[in-house]
Formats: structure tokens, sequence, C-alpha cells
């Protein structure tokens, strides 16, 4: 890989590129479903491929090939010195970059258990035996398993001098359970999430989170949620579980955060929005209360957002997006990092593939753990309120700041004590008023860092994994019951 990746740069140089990168990977995936007692699918796959980005003239080029040959690299790199030369003439400045020092270096995420040599017998097996488990809940008509695992070797190589391999193996797994009462009314509960749980890790994933030590129990749940009341209406104290402020974080803070939103860099407000978080609050607006510290960290050792370079060759840093409840930081690239005044870029540009341009993503944007202990003595804690747990649907505005989430199940807290079961429960709120609410914030035997496979962005669209480090935490007086579906 490392020939062609030379070959391109030079030839992008020879061309007129005051700068240029290329990405080179190899992808290999295996995705496994079950429908209860039968496989419902397997399929697997693998390729080749190679990105290549320039700068013409301070304007940027990117193109793709197909082929690791020298024909199809070269009509690649053809093809992003045109693309760059034709948007240098459409932009009012040049594009700049902060400077970072060439790296020469290896990584491969840590793991124990390549996932490619173990079974698909052994894997389906997993995903039947806990089925069988959920099914014994009398109304759990469905439950649905999946998992998946992937293996990517990526080369990135610049004219700055950076060769850097990365070999990135990740591993997900997931479980629903679908219960039914009449022709009406059907509710579900997953494990370990809804969707699943995703990390960077190997097979040993599954048996870190013993899987049949839970399905009997999310069967009765499932079962239990159809008979249930629903989440009643009012203001009252709520509790997040780590599935569920893992969303809240990721659509209030994370996606608030990308400084691409805010630049001009991208038009990216055109399709996913904008931000409240403006240049002129940094460091000086509050965003929550004083216990609210949320962090990017992309060096979490196996969560599934963890890079320690980015798909622009910078190495990745710890930053303070909120600090002690106030507006801190940015998620950046090394152009939007210069627009803003920055020495530096904290390393957030990644990409789907290297036939993806580079794109400001999160990484791990996690909440910071407290001094409330475990979520038992959180909920001790808690005179009356609603705990929510397990992500169902989501709704937030263009800026980042009305939302409205809702999950699968919730309990009602009285006199610090779980009792009644609701369904459908939901919640809403502003998210500075909703993050100054928050009074109390699990300590770190409680942190699980939550993988997201699926974060969208961009046109086309890019999906990538993030994850999100969160111990439950508390809000006070928050509006609940807002999208009930049915009296």
């Amino acid at each position: 890989m490392k020939g062609i990746a030379e070959f391109a740069l030079d030839l992008a140089l020879n061309r007129g590129a005051s700068y240029a990168d290329v990405r080179v990977a190899y992808v290999k995936s295996q995705a496994i479903s079950t429908k209860d007692m039968e496989v419902a699918c397997v399929s697997e796959g693998d390729g080749f491929g190679l990105g290549i980005r320039v700068l013409v003239n301070g304007g940027w080029g990117f193109s793709v090939a197909g082929k690791l040959t020298r024909e199809s690299v070269g009509k690649a790199v053809e093809a992003a010195i045109e693309a760059g030369a034709i948007s240098a003439k459409c932009m009012d400045m040049p594009v700049q970059l902060v400077p970072e020092p060439a790296y020469n270096c290896r990584y491969i995420s840590p793991h124990t258990i390549d996932p490619f040599t173990v079974s698909i017998d052994e894997k389906t097996g997993i995903l039947i035996a806990c089925a069988k488990l959920a099914k014994k809940a009398r109304r759990v008509k469905l439950v649905e398993g999946e998992m998946q695992f992937s293996k990517e070797e990526k080369l990135f190589m610049s004219t700055a001098g950076s060769c850097i391999e990365q070999t990135v193996i990740s591993s997900g797994f997931g479980f629903d359970a679908h219960a039914q009462k009449g022709n009406e009314e059907f509710q579900q509960r997953s494990f370990p999430n809804s969707g699943g749980q995703y990390e960077l890790a190997g097979f040993e994933v599954i048996a870190k989170w013993n899987p049949f030590e839970h399905a009997e129990r999310i069967g009765q749940e499932a079962a239990a949620l159809v008979t249930a009341p629903i989440c009643p209406q009012k203001n009252t104290a709520i509790i997040l579980a780590g599935n569920q402020l893992a969303l809240q974080i990721h659509e209030s803070c994370g996606h608030a955060c990308e400084l691409d939103r805010l630049v001009g860099a991208s038009e990216e407000a055109n399709y996913a929005g904008a931000s409240f978080l403006t240049p002129n609050r940094l460091k000086r607006y509050r965003y929550g209360s004083e216990i609210v510290n949320l962090v990017s960290d992309p060096n979490v050792p196996g969560s599934l957002g963890s890079m320690p370079f980015d798909d622009e060759g910078v190495q990745t840093k710890k930053v303070h997006l909120i600090e002690n409840g106030i507006f801190s930081g940015y998620l950046t690239s090394r152009e939007t990092a210069h627009k803003l005044g920055m020495e530096y870029s904290v390393g957030s540009m990644r990409a789907e593939s290297c036939a993806c341009m580079p794109l400001i993503r999160m990484g791990n944007v996690s909440l910071e753990p407290g001094d409330a202990g475990s979520l038992e003595d959180l909920i001790a804690d808690t005179r009356d309120g609603i705990l929510f747990d397990t992500v169902k649907c989501w709704s937030i505005d263009s800026m980042r700041l009305n939302f409205q989430f809702s999950t699968e199940i919730a309990w009602e807290i009285k006199k610090g004590k779980r009792t009644r079961i609701f369904k459908d429960p939901s919640y809403g709120g502003i998210t500075h008023r909703f993050w100054k609410s928050c009074d109390a914030i699990c300590g770190p035997e409680e942190l699980i860092y939550w993988g997201v496979p699926n974060c969208g962005k961009g046109q086309p669209v890019q999906t990538i994994g993030t994850a999100h480090g969160c111990p439950p935490a508390r809000f006070r007086n928050v509006g609940v019951g807002v999208a009930m579906s049915r009296r």
C-alpha cells in the first residue's frame, strides 16, 4: 500500500498541489442476524480502496480510486487536482491549515480474540440461546439478534511526511424482545442497548456483557410493558440511565460542538443544522450546572470512538467541551482551527471510508463521573422521580436546542425506591436549561462507554461509529410525558 500511496502523492505535487494526503484501506466485515431460533442472514465482505485529498490554489479537491493500480490512482489524482482548481475559484479566501508534525507510527486496537477466527455456528448459537431465554415470557412473540464485526487496515500518508498505519477491530452485538397484547399493543426491550453495543474489541466483548444473565429479564420486562400504564405528564426529577444519557450527550453536546457547523467550512448547516454554541460564547457561556464536565477524549482503550490519529493525520487530543458547566471547546479540523485562531487542531476529522472526504466527527464525548455513588445510591437519594432507560426515539432542532427523547422503559421512583413500570416514557426540554438542572452524577463505578455505530452526517451521508462514557445522572424539574402516543 505504501508504494501506491507514494506514487499518488508524487503525482499530486507534480500536477500542482501545494499539499496532498492519501488514505488507503482494506476492510473486512461480517454481519449475522437471527429471528427466534433461526438464522436470518449472514453476510461477509471485503475490499480495498484509495482516497486522495489535495489543496490546489487554496481549494480542496478529492477523488477515489477503486483499484490500487497506477492507472486507476493516476486518474483519481487528476480528478482531485481538477476539483481543487475549480473549488479555489469559488472561495473568498484560500484554505489555510494549522501546523501539525509529521508522524511515522503504527497502531493496533486492543483485542483478545480476533472475531473472524470464531465460527458462525458459535456466534449464531449465542443469539439463539438468548432468544430461548427471552421467550420464556408468555407475551414475547419475537426475539431478534444481531452481531457485527469489522477489521480495517488503513494507511495515511501526506506530502508533509506522515506515514501512519492503523488496524482497527470492532465488535458489536445485541438482541430485542418484542412483546404483544392483542392486535394493537406492541412493546420492545433491548440488550445491551437499542441497536446493540459496539466496542473496539474482539469477540471477547460478548462474554464481557454476559447476555445469558440478562436475556430472561429482558423478555420479562418486554412482557410487562404491554400492560403497564403510560408515563404521566408532569414536571419531575428524572434519572437517565447511561445508555440514554449517551444519546443526550451525542445530540445536545457532541454535534453542537462540531466547529464546521459554525465557521462556514462546509455546507453541514444545510443538511443537519448549525449550533447555538457560537464562537462568541466560547469560555463564557454557562451550558450546564457546575458539576457538568463533558470531554472529548479519543484515546480511551476499547471505546468505539477511539483513534490515536484522525483522518488528516492529526494526533488526537483530549479537550473539555464543557468545563464546570462553561462552554469551553470545539471539535476541530486543521482548517476550522485556523479560522478560529487556534494554534492546533484537536484531531476530529473522520471519514466513513477512504472513499469519503473526512468531516469533523465526534469520537468519544463523555460526561465525567461525579460523587453520587452507584445508580441504586442515586435512586435512594431521589424522593420522587422517574428513571429512564434505553433509547427508543429522539428529535432535536437544527440549532441543538429544543429536544424530545423517549425510552423503551421507565420506572417510577417513590421515597427512594423503584415502583411501577411506565410504557412510552418521554421527556423534553431546552439544552442549556436541561444541563443546568443536573444536580447529581454517579461515580466512576457506573461509567460505561456506550458505542453508537450509526452516527450520520454529511452530504452524501457518512455513517460512523462514536461512543459516550456515561454514568447515570439526575436532572431536576424536567417535563415528562411530552410524547404520549395514546391515552
